[in-house]
C-alpha cells in the first residue's frame, strides 16, 4: 500500500458514503484510479466491507465496559462459544499477558451489566475477571 491507498482508506473510514468523484478530487487523482484502487483493496481483503458507525445518540443509553478474563488451559474454545451467545458481548480479543481474553461489553443499565458480569464469571473454566467501566470517549478511530 502506498500513501494514496492509505489516504483513500482514511477517507472511507471517516465516511464510507463519500463518492468516488469526491475522493478522487481530495486525493488529486482520476476517478477511475480511485475506483481501481478500491476494487484492488477489496479483492486483497484490505477492505472487508462497509458498515454503519453508530453515533453518540445510540451510545447514551448504553453502559460499556472492558472485561479482562483469565481462563483455565484448554477451556478457551468453550468459553468463546458461550460468550458468542451473549448479545451484550460486542467484541472478544485474545491477548497476551496476565489475561487471556479482552471483551467489550455493552448493556442498557448498570444492573444488567452486573448480571452479565456474573454470567461471564459463572462460565465453566473462567478463573477470574476484571471489569473496567467506560466513562467517556476521548478518542475513537474505530470503524
Amino acid at each position: 500500500m502506498d500513501k494514496i491507498d492509505i489516504a483513500l482508506l482514511r477517507g472511507l473510514t471517516k465516511d464510507a458514503r463519500t463518492s468516488v468523484s469526491t475522493l478522487a478530487k481530495r486525493l488529486g487523482v482520476a476517478r477511475t484510479t480511485v475506483q481501481a484502487r478500491i476494487d484492488r483493496l477489496e479483492s486483497r481483503g484490505v477492505i472487508a466491507g462497509y458498515t454503519v458507525r453508530l453515533g453518540e445518540a445510540t451510545r447514551i443509553n448504553r453502559i460499556r465496559a472492558t472485561v479482562l478474563i483469565r481462563f483455565e488451559p484448554r477451556t478457551g474454545p468453550t468459553i468463546i462459544q458461550r460468550l458468542n451467545n451473549m448479545v451484550e458481548v460486542e467484541v472478544a480479543h485474545t491477548s497476551s499477558g496476565r489475561f487471556d481474553l479482552v471483551l467489550q461489553v455493552a448493556t442498557p443499565t448498570t444492573a444488567r451489566l452486573d448480571e452479565v458480569l456474573d454470567e461471564i464469571g459463572a462460565i465453566k473454566g473462567v478463573q477470574s475477571s476484571e471489569s473496567l467501566i467506560h466513562l467517556s470517549t476521548k478518542i475513537d478511530r474505530a470503524i
